[in-house]
């Protein structure tokens, strides 16, 4: 579904003009500081619709000719085009406040027809400056972001105070700049939970691609929360798995459905849009060198150079960690190259762990295309 940012024009992205307020001449046209900047990352780097919404009282009345409008307002959008800056649709109420009009922000009666399946008003926002942008979010079901919110403009036929909306207040600040790091921690901050149960195991993950690195894992093999913990850690991905399997039988289901499960919601969370797609990294461990290489593409495929002296490492048998790869690949979808030396198996494998988790993180690492990475336009 679409995310939408509702943009208020007038305060938001160009200045305002008191005492009239109506921007009707080229020397009155001044961008907000920054504003084209960071909406050319926003519209990059993001997945939003840009939909513009605005009140220009009296549009089209003697008092404030189109002839004024139109040509003032075209080059504005002439601009912002020219950075990669496109509005899907620009609604414009030409009401004055006495009008009561529905289609007068705070109403909704130009938007109806975002009411749809298709876009999704909770994870979207309406940006500006004025009560009625604040209003307009709570009327859609959005969040608010106001700007400049201390340059506080009382408005006419509104009586409500500010405390009463501050669930609909996702964030105020007078920076486009905050804006966008807004946006793009919001944007990134999904959590997706997955669960696979059979008669051998019931796994329960749940994951934040982009997040801190936090891990809360229970698998009952001490040994692997430790990797899969120096997982999280490493490429600053949280994450929690509780597995229960049949280790009255042996480890192998539980390492195995784990692996499984890992893959899966690991292939369901990512947004593949704007990846990096591609992994590499190698890490020394004492006497241990691991390199990892992947690539999110969509193939499975492992190649495994590592060999173990030890049978087990803790409660782990060594010939585990093959398979746990091997299952990962095939469920995630993604090509690994898996290689390490060392007289340590204990360091070998762990240092496999940290070099895969730096990998991932690099791989899934946003860059400004929002383009699938691949010539053939599809993974």
């Amino acid at each position: 579904m679409k995310r939408i940012l509702f943009i208020d024009r007038d305060g938001t992205i160009i200045k305002e003009s008191p005492p009239t307020y109506q921007i009707d001449s080229l020397e009155k046209v001044n961008f907000y500081p920054r504003v084209i900047f960071f909406l050319t990352k926003i519209a990059y780097e993001l997945n939003y619709d840009f939909v513009m919404v605005t009140n220009q009282d009296g549009l089209g009345t003697d008092k404030f000719p189109e002839k004024n409008f139109w040509p003032i307002h075209n080059h504005i959008l002439k601009i912002l085009k020219t950075e990669g800056i496109h509005f899907s649709s620009v609604h414009i109420d030409r009401t004055v406040p006495e009008e009561n009009s529905p289609t007068r922000k705070p109403g909704i009666g130009m938007l109806t027809s975002y009411f749809h399946p298709g876009y999704n008003l909770e994870k979207s926002f309406v940006i500006g400056d004025r009560l009625t942008d604040v209003l307009l979010a709570k009327n859609l079901g959005c969040k608010s972001i106001w700007i400049n919110p201390n340059f506080f403009v009382e408005e006419k036929n509104l009586s409500i105070e500010k405390k009463s909306l501050k669930k609909i207040i996702a964030l105020e600040t007078d920076s486009w700049e905050r804006i966008y790091e807004y946006l793009k921690y919001s944007s990134s901050k999904r959590i997706f939970q997955h669960k696979r149960k059979t008669l051998e195991t019931n796994v329960k993950i749940t994951i934040q691609l982009y997040g801190e690195g936090k891990a809360k894992i229970q698998t009952g093999l001490g040994f692997l929360d430790h990797l899969l913990e120096q997982m999280a850690f490493h490429s600053l991905i949280d994450l929690n798995i509780h597995t229960i399997g049949d280790l009255e039988v042996d480890e192998h289901h539980t390492i195995e459905d784990t692996a499984i499960t890992l893959g899966e919601i690991f292939h369901q969370s990512i947004d593949k849009r704007g990846i990096e797609r591609y992994g590499f990294f190698s890490l020394p461990m004492d006497d241990s060198l691991a390199t990892v290489a992947l690539d999110l593409g969509g193939r499975s495929q492992l190649t495994w150079k590592t060999k173990f002296i030890r049978e087990k490492i803790g409660e782990v048998p060594t010939e585990m960690f093959i398979h746990f790869f091997q299952s990962f690949s095939s469920s995630a979808r993604c090509n690994l190259y898996v290689h390490a030396i060392g007289k340590n198996d204990h360091h070998k494998i762990e240092s496999i762990f940290k070099a895969f988790a730096k990998a991932l993180k690099m791989a899934i690492k946003k860059n400004i295309t929002n383009q699938l990475p691949s010539s053939k336009g599809m993974l």
